[in-house]
């Protein structure tokens, strides 16, 4: 990492870098792995340099659509129905494919029950695919990594999801509005979870039977949920079910994310939701079958341009929610950023630390050719008309997300 940094200074005393300069810390930005510590430092060591070339207005478009058309030649997964493996050699990464593999119009990425030394996703297969039959939905049925109580946030698997639904966008070409996450038991608790770090890539959750990770004083009683949860949902929508008499889920949880989604709902307005209980289903599917709960949200595509985002991060690698931009997330700090009411106004709230967060400017939201205004906890710290750069493009349009690809951000002081 020295070395990269010694060059970088080096290159950066050299002058203003050529467009084949460019071209290649493109490739070099696309070939580290953002999932990793060094991946992640070398990312931003090639932003930090790419941050000085300046783009004009007409040549904007262009490199963001060079950088989109960059991301199309990733990796794809195997069109056929069956079973398979991420890692072919060591039989590592398994997963299903299921649903309409033909001409699909959606993806469901179906994550299966389980817990420690328990769980696979030939479960979630059987329990969904009747489901997803009169559906025009491709589905995936990926299995956990790692065998524990909190599989699907433990041992990569959690990058691992993400990378799979980038594989299968690319290989069926499919509407990124329209991704869905569902799943039942730990599988809830991955779609509860998961779903929210992750909310600005789906249209919907269905947790089942799950609940995201409670916070118990030493009686057991339910005091709140885990960070980097409720507050990440706002602009998502979200289906829960459960059985009042669920013997390895408490109630209680999901009742207590219900209260406190209802609580962010009259504080910061968003929160599309629907808290199912019902009695005498134990622990088995909802009424109607996962049919009735997948009926819930197949209408639903995504929202790419909320007013307001409200983003708690819990992930190093999850630098973008929406229109912000985080190069090194501060984890558990609350951020709540609004559009207006004045015109061309942003208004940014926040009572940890943000330092090296960032505005992308949302040209459905501002307008980017006139004067902008940022106000941190009601301090003006930016006014102007920012100016496109190569660094952003990049880093949102590597993403391989029109929607949310930007090549304009104000950066807070």
């Amino acid at each position: 990492m020295l070395a990269l940094a010694g060059m970088l200074l080096t290159l950066l005393a050299q002058g203003p870098l050529s467009a084949s300069e460019q071209k290649a810390r493109i490739e070099a930005y696309f070939a580290a792995d953002a999932k990793t510590e060094a991946g992640q430092k070398e990312r931003r060591a090639i932003l930090r340099e790419l941050a000085a070339v300046e783009l004009t207005p007409a040549s904007a478009p262009k490199e963001l659509a060079a950088i989109l058309k960059r991301w199309e030649k990733g990796r794809e997964l195997e069109k056929k129905p069956g079973r398979n493996h991420w890692w072919e050699e060591e039989k590592k990464g398994f997963y299903i494919v299921g649903g309409e593999t033909k001409k699909p119009k959606a993806l469901a990425l179906c994550l299966h029950g389980g817990g420690k030394d328990a769980g696979d996703a030939s479960s979630a297969f059987g329990a969904y695919e009747p489901a997803l039959s009169g559906l025009d939905w491709l589905a995936l049925y990926p299995e956990v990594l790692a065998k524990t109580a909190h599989g699907w946030t433990d041992a990569g698997t959690e990058e691992w999801l993400i990378e799979l639904i980038d594989c299968a966008r690319r290989t069926w070409k499919l509407d990124p509005d329209r991704v869905y996450l569902c799943g039942h038991s730990m599988g809830g608790y991955g779609s509860w979870t998961v779903g929210a770090h992750h909310a600005d890539q789906f249209a919907a959750l269905a947790p089942s039977a799950g609940a995201p990770t409670p916070l118990i004083d030493r009686e057991e009683n339910v005091l709140g949920i885990l960070e980097g949860v409720i507050p990440n949902l706002r602009n998502v929508a979200l289906r829960v079910y459960q059985s009042s008499d669920d013997p390895r889920v408490p109630v209680a949880v999901n009742r207590m994310a219900a209260k406190l989604l209802g609580e962010a709902k009259a504080k910061w307005g968003g929160f599309d939701f629907e808290y199912w209980e019902v009695e005498g289903r134990g622990h088995g599917a909802p009424p109607g079958g996962f049919e009735a709960h997948l009926a819930k949200i197949a209408a639903i595509e995504r929202t790419t341009h909320p007013d307001t985002v409200v983003w708690q991060p819990t992930l190093s690698w999850k630098q973008q929610s929406y229109w912000l931009f985080w190069d090194e997330p501060v984890k558990n700090s609350l951020v709540v950023a609004r559009v207006g009411p004045e015109k061309n106004t942003i208004r940014i709230t926040s009572e940890g630390d943000v330092r090296g967060l960032s505005v992308l400017v949302d040209p459905e939201l501002v307008d980017p050719k006139k004067e902008l205004f940022v106000y941190l906890n009601e301090v003006e710290a930016y006014r102007g008309i920012p100016v496109p750069d190569l660094a952003t493009t990049l880093a949102t349009g590597a993403r391989g997300d029109p929607e949310l690809a930007y090549t304009t951000r104000i950066r807070l002081k």
